[in-house]
């Protein structure tokens, strides 16, 4: 590797873990200086404090990096068109394409600490930052009752209820329904269900047991009914956070499951999937999109081309979050939205590179 690609490749990593560092603390500075009421209200441990903020800061690192990277390239690249030194490079025989592979080398290596990252790291920093979160920072402010609950538990068995409440361990309006093939064996019904963890039994009352017969049903009618069931309570409603928590394995295998049992909150979990490949990615089309805004010396200085940058970045932003959220509330591809914002945005990487390579 050449002095040039050295320059660049340091400028480029130098600059981009120097904005990371800069920007840590003051989002810690203001989310504790938002949080810190209700942490001294519910005397929090100072290391239970001390391990949130450290999984706060993986947490956010991983969400926000593709912005950190991309004003940090724009700061350094126009300071460089700002001193002449591209003008330079230019000009002494190297280039546009030549110019750009350290910049690509530095990508790559985001590239793969972000894979690293995405995959292994921000799911167990993720685990920590929600449950901290909802252990003692919203504690008592939301049941956090999900309503309609279908799943298919088993090859032979259906389950319905319409409230569930996971944190009282509780369902209403609960309904069983047990089939061989095609044909219903028996159905049981609750009007409420409790699940009691120091026996993994479940607590049902008011309860009709129908049982399908050649001729004609029997229904057997208890006022209560501690029985055990085929499935533990908290897979039957997943907190909307769970994908964020498995690493890449752990989140297919988890895929599968919630396919299989007929979860209606899969295009959440294969949005938070794709991202864990699409982010990485970013860093490649963020990078040149950078470059071909903030090589040309123009008359407003450095601060035309941050306020582009600042403009582009979050147009990128609002597309991933938009497109995203359209297809965790409907029906709309998860792969689509996901890869999006790269590809119009990588549309617009050539047309720029191009311009600025002229």
């Amino acid at each position: 590797m050449k002095i040039l690609d050295w320059y660049i490749l340091k400028r480029y990593l130098g600059t981009f873990f120097l904005m990371l560092l800069l920007f840590i603390p003051i989002g810690i500075t203001v989310n504790l200086a938002e949080k810190i009421g209700k942490i001294l209200d519910n005397e929090v441990p100072f290391i239970e404090v001390a391990l949130y903020y450290v999984d706060f800061t993986i947490y956010f690192a991983n969400l926000l990096f593709p912005l950190f990277l991309f004003l940090s390239v724009i700061w350094f690249t126009s300071k460089l068109a700002n001193n002449t030194e591209i003008i330079a490079f230019l000009s002494s025989g190297v280039s546009f394409w030549r110019f750009l592979r350290p910049y690509l080398i530095g990508a790559t290596i985001v590239c793969i600490l972000a894979l690293i990252l995405g995959m292994f790291l921000a799911p167990k920093a993720s685990k920590g930052f929600n449950e901290f979160k909802y252990e003692y920072l919203k504690k008592g402010s939301e049941t956090r009752e999900t309503r309609d609950v279908y799943r298919q538990i088993n090859d032979n068995e259906f389950i319905y209820a319409s409230h569930f409440q996971p944190l009282g361990k509780s369902a209403r309006n609960f309904t069983l329904e047990h089939f061989e093939g095609n044909k219903l064996e028996y159905k049981i019904s609750a009007s409420s269900l409790r699940f009691n963890p120091e026996d993994t039994t479940y607590s049902l009352t008011n309860v009709n047991k129908r049982i399908v017969g050649v001729d004609e049903d029997s229904i057997i009618h208890q006022n209560k009914l501690d029985t055990i069931l085929p499935f533990e309570f908290d897979e039957l409603t997943p907190e909307t956070y769970i994908a964020e928590t498995l690493n890449y394995n752990e989140l297919n295998e988890f895929i599968e499951q919630e396919r299989r049992r007929g979860s209606g909150n899969i295009n959440r979990y294969l949005v938070v999937a794709y991202k864990r490949w699409s982010i990485p990615v970013s860093a490649f089309i963020l990078t040149i999109i950078a470059v071909a805004v903030s090589s040309m010396k123009r008359r407003g200085g450095m601060g035309v081309n941050l306020a582009v940058g600042i403009t582009l970045a979050f147009i990128f932003i609002f597309f991933d979050k938009v497109f995203g959220t359209m297809a965790e509330q409907s029906t709309f591809s998860p792969l689509i939205a996901v890869w999006f914002p790269n590809i119009s945005f990588g549309i617009l990487a050539i047309f720029l590179l191009y311009r600025a390579k002229r």
